[in-house]
């Protein structure tokens, strides 16, 4: 029996319950409960067996961008834990090899976004939907540093 198995946790590409774009989360942990995102830190959900279930995007990487027809976003590492600023080339690990599988799989990916709550208070976590990984590249970032770059779509059924 592997861990999930033993953990009861199974892996689901897709919607998660009766969670929808447009719901909010309050934190990490509440997007673990839910099931949306099961990492409290780790910002992509996945293995590079199956590909990525669900990404988190949080402001942290300088290539990242989000607009309603294309997401970039940036792989993980390289960076410095105090500053956050990029320091060093990426490696491909567990997130970024789930991403690249994703590529090849076509299975949608949910997409978690960090945003100001509507009432002014503190962020939120707001799901933005389903979208498929359609391309990465490798190459230097803003930083100079070498980075992997996803670019994710909306997900569309034929």
């Amino acid at each position: 029996m592997n861990k999930i198995e033993r953990t009861g946790l199974s892996r689901q590409f897709g919607h998660v319950g009766t969670y929808r774009p447009g719901d909010t989360f309050q934190n990490r942990i509440d997007l673990a409960l839910s099931g949306v995102h099961r990492p409290r830190r780790a910002g992509v959900c996945g293995t590079p067996l199956l590909g990525a279930e669900s990404i988190v995007l949080a402001g942290q990487y300088e290539e990242d961008d989000f607009s309603e027809e294309e997401i970039l976003y940036s792989g993980n590492g390289g960076r410095d834990p105090k500053t956050g600023r990029q320091i060093m080339d990426q490696v491909p690990t567990t997130g970024i090899l789930a991403l690249l599988r994703s590529v090849e799989t076509g299975l949608p990916v949910r997409v978690l976004r960090k945003v100001p709550a509507e009432d002014g208070g503190l962020e939120v976590y707001r799901y933005e939907g389903l979208y498929r990984v359609v391309g990465s590249t490798y190459g230097p970032g803003k930083s100079g540093f070498q980075v992997y770059v996803f670019r994710l779509q909306p997900f569309r059924t034929a």
